[in-house]
């Protein structure tokens, strides 16, 4: 017999979604327009959380791996790709949502106390997902932030504290990268000239700045020398961890030098790859903090300096979110010790060889190439 077709109402169980807006104002005898879009607002925003988490499952199912596939990275890239288009969305929905006015919000907003986006367990999920701390997290109103979230979503949240995190993780691959030490070569040893005489020429440029007075003049002069000095950190393991320890960085030394080394090296075919994943995390971290921006502009348009319906301190924690929220800050710090092309060190020949896409024979009589 045929198989009973799938209908679109049915599939989508629309019945049943469409029957899920149900406004507080109305039940108050107040029907306050507004609230519809409101409510659909934030039921869109926990969908799309649904499909980051569902992402997340895949792109850290790949790196759970002990050895993980290469073949595997570019669907992993995919699925943070995907990733980022989703916040991109949910920075454009903030858009509609400010088609509520302040006046229209007022209508039904006492009504939602002691409601709060903060509740939300998905976000946090993918917050922790990603591996924010609970160290680097900003206190609410003095509690652990889990205390504030319902069941099941706080017992999910516990767990996931528990778990290695995307950062762990890329950590981890990162610091198994093969490259930066072979043979007879040492990347940093290469590298670290090149980076001083870029640092010492901006040095000598601030100096002799006609327009600079001598306080600014040595604020930026004092600003570049600590960069060299957190240069010199890199490449030195007992500095690193000083620095580390003070907060300077998060990543593991191996893996900062295999970013560094991916950054300046992305052209070779072989780590064209990890470079796009690493620029896709960093656009994650930076499309997040846009979001959390966005958040606090519009609750400071919502409610200028009230307190949230949370209880929260509205515009102002949110506002501290965006800078303090953040997982993947490392990566960006790199760019401090990128010099140009023409400045590069050569690699070797034989780590050239290992990158490229090449299948020609090298002098032993090998395939070259991967």
């Amino acid at each position: 017999m045929a198989e009973p077709g799938v209908h679109y109402g049915s599939y989508l169980q629309l019945e049943q979604l469409l029957d899920l807006q149900a406004r507080e104002s109305e039940k108050a005898g107040r029907p306050a327009h507004d609230e519809m879009l409101f409510i659909i607002i934030h039921q869109a925003y926990e969908l799309w959380f649904k499909q980051i988490l569902f992402e997340l499952d895949a792109v850290q199912g790949v790196f759970a791996a002990e050895r993980v596939d290469d073949r595997a990275i570019a669907r992993a890239t995919r699925a943070l790709h995907r990733i980022h288009e989703i916040l991109k969305l949910g920075v454009h929905q903030l858009d509609v949502l400010e088609t509520m006015t302040p006046l229209d919000f007022l209508d039904f907003r006492d009504l939602l106390r002691p409601a709060s986006g903060f509740q939300s367990a998905q976000f946090r999920l993918i917050e922790i997902r990603l591996g924010l701390r609970m160290a680097d997290r900003l206190a609410y109103e003095g509690k652990s932030f889990e205390t504030r979230l319902e069941s099941p979503g706080r017992e999910r949240v516990t767990a996931a504290l528990g778990q290695p995190s995307l950062f762990d993780q890329l950590d981890a691959w990162l610091a198994r990268t093969p490259f930066i030490e072979r043979g007879g070569y040492r990347f940093h040893e290469a590298y670290r000239a090149a980076v001083v005489q870029m640092l010492e020429g901006d040095i000598g440029h601030l100096a002799a700045h006609p327009t600079l007075d001598d306080a600014a003049r040595e604020k930026e002069v004092a600003a570049l020398r600590q960069a060299l000095s957190r240069f010199d950190a890199l490449f030195d393991e007992t500095l690193y961890a000083a620095e580390v320890a003070q907060g300077s960085w998060r990543m593991s030394w191996r893996a900062l030098q295999a970013a560094l080394f991916i950054n300046l090296y992305r052209d070779e075919p072989a780590l064209q790859v990890p470079f796009g994943l690493i620029s896709l995390l960093m656009d994650i971290d930076e499309t997040m903090t846009l979001w959390r921006y966005r958040h606090a502009l519009m609750v400071q348009r919502m409610i200028g300096l009230k307190t949230g319906t949370g209880g929260s301190s509205g515009h102002e924690y949110l506002s501290r979110t965006a800078e303090k929220h953040r997982v993947f800050g490392d990566l960006f710090t790199l760019s401090t010790y990128l010099i140009p092309r023409s400045a590069l060190p050569p690699l070797p020949e034989e780590i050239t060889r290992r990158t490229s896409l090449s299948y020609d024979k090298d002098p032993s009589g090998q395939e070259a190439g991967k």
